[in-house]
């Protein structure tokens, strides 16, 4: 499981869902959360929370791509690569924390990945976990 520490800077809710805005070292993430401030006493503005997500949902891509839904999008550097026959375990930096994905072998050669290169790390808003 990959954990990102940050602080929540926005929280918009309608029923009893909301979408959380996490500052995440400059970077501004995004979750989509089954609470809403009056169902869950941290879903406010300056809570300090853990951004959580599996290393099967974050989806890689080279940078330069500009028109995407997906609103979670890190800037990395691949620091390792373990390939297997079928799938790939790719490390990577972010603004010093490591993230991981699990990615097919197939996409591993496709990307061209190898250490020292820039990829965009994205993760779907609804695959983000909160923790207080």
């Amino acid at each position: 499981m990959n954990c990102l520490n940050g602080t929540i800077s926005d929280v918009s809710s309608q029923n009893h869902l909301s979408i959380v805005t996490i500052d995440v070292m400059g970077i501004p993430m995004r979750a989509i959360v089954l609470d809403s401030p009056k169902t869950a006493d941290y879903l406010h503005e300056g809570s300090k929370v853990s951004v959580l997500f599996k290393e099967t949902e974050v989806i890689l891509a080279l940078p330069g791509m500009r028109h995407i839904s997906l609103q979670n999008k890190l800037v990395c550097t691949v620091t390792h690569i373990d390939k297997g026959k079928l799938l790939g375990k790719v490390v990577m930096n972010f603004k010093g924390t490591s993230i991981t994905s699990i990615v097919t072998a197939r996409a591993v050669e496709q990307l061209a990945l190898e250490p020292g290169i820039e990829i965009l790390a994205l993760i779907k808003t609804n695959e983000v976990m909160l923790s207080p």
